[in-house]
C-alpha cells in the first residue's frame, strides 16, 4: 500500500453457513479521506466494517492499517484495534460507569494511562462532543443521542488513525439523529480519516469524498457522492436512491 493510504482491504470474503455475505471486497482509504458505505439492509455493510478490524474474522482476504497487516495472525490484534476507533449501532457503553469513566477506562486498561490523566483526557473528549457537563451522568440518565456521543468520545480518546462508524444513528429516535450527525460533521471538517456505514444520504453527500455502494456482498458502484446519488450507472443503485428520495418526500 502507498504511504498516503491509511487502510487497504483486498478481496474480503465472509460466509455464514450457506450464505455468502461478502464476495471479494477491495478498496482503500487515504489519510484524511471520508468514505461512506451504503446499500440495502443485508448487503454486507456492517459485516465488512467488522472484518476490517477483525471483530469478525474474514474467511479470505487481507487488511492493512498503515502498512501493517491486520489479518496477519501473528500480530497483536488488540494493539491494532487501538488504532481503529469503532462506533457501534447500539452504543456498547458500560451501564455501571459514568460517561467520563466509560471514556477513560480504555485509556487505563489498553494504554496504561494513569487514572487522573485518563480522567482528564476523557473530559476533554466529552467536551469535544458537547457533553462535558454530562461527564458524571450514567448511561441510563442519557438520551440515545447523548449515549452515541459518549461512544464517539470513547473512540476518539484512543487517538485512532481511522474512525469506523457502523450505522451510528440507526438506533436513535428521529429527533436525536441530528445531534450525532452534527458531531460527525465537525470531525469530518477536522479531516479525521473515517469510514461510515449509514443511510443518512444528506450527511453522506455533505462530508464524504467517495461513496461505495454494496449489493449482495460486492461493490456494485463507487464514485464521489453527488455523482453516485444523481447519476448512478446501475439500476439497483438508481432504485435505492429513488426509494430514499420518495421516503424523504413522504416525511416532508
Amino acid at each position: 500500500m502507498s504511504e498516503a493510504e491509511v487502510l487497504k482491504a483486498e478481496n474480503i470474503h465472509k460466509r455464514y453457513g450457506n450464505q455468502e455475505v461478502l464476495k471479494g471486497i477491495s478498496f482503500e482509504i487515504k489519510r484524511g479521506e471520508i468514505k461512506v458505505v451504503c446499500g440495502a439492509s443485508g448487503s454486507g455493510k456492517s459485516t465488512l466494517l467488522r472484518c476490517l478490524n477483525w471483530l469478525t474474522r474474514p474467511d479470505q482476504g487481507r487488511v492493512w492499517l498503515e502498512g501493517a497487516e491486520v489479518t496477519d495472525v501473528s500480530r497483536n490484534i488488540n494493539k491494532m484495534r487501538q488504532k481503529m476507533g469503532f462506533v457501534f449501532q447500539d452504543f456498547n457503553l458500560f451501564n455501571h460507569l459514568s460517561a467520563q469513566k466509560n471514556v477513560s477506562i480504555g485509556l487505563q486498561v489498553a494504554k496504561g494511562m494513569k487514572k487522573d490523566d485518563a480522567a482528564k483526557t476523557a473530559l476533554e473528549e466529552l467536551d469535544r462532543v458537547g457533553l462535558k457537563e454530562f461527564a458524571h451522568k450514567y448511561p441510563a440518565q442519557l438520551s440515545g443521542g447523548q449515549k452515541q456521543r459518549v461512544a464517539i468520545a470513547r473512540a476518539l480518546a484512543m487517538d485512532p488513525v481511522i474512525m469506523m462508524y457502523d450505522e451510528p444513528t440507526s438506533a436513535l429516535d428521529p429527533q436525536l439523529i441530528g445531534e450525532v450527525l452534527d458531531v460527525m460533521k465537525e470531525l469530518a471538517r477536522e479531516k479525521i480519516t473515517s469510514i461510515v456505514v449509514t443511510h443518512e444520504m444528506g450527511f453522506a453527500e455533505s462530508v464524504s469524498d467517495e461513496m461505495i455502494f454494496i449489493a449482495e456482498g460486492k461493490i456494485l458502484e463507487r464514485a464521489p457522492p453527488h455523482e453516485l446519488i444523481t447519476n448512478p450507472q446501475h439500476e439497483v443503485v438508481k432504485a435505492f436512491f429513488e426509494d430514499i428520495a420518495q421516503y424523504r418526500r413522504k416525511k416532508e
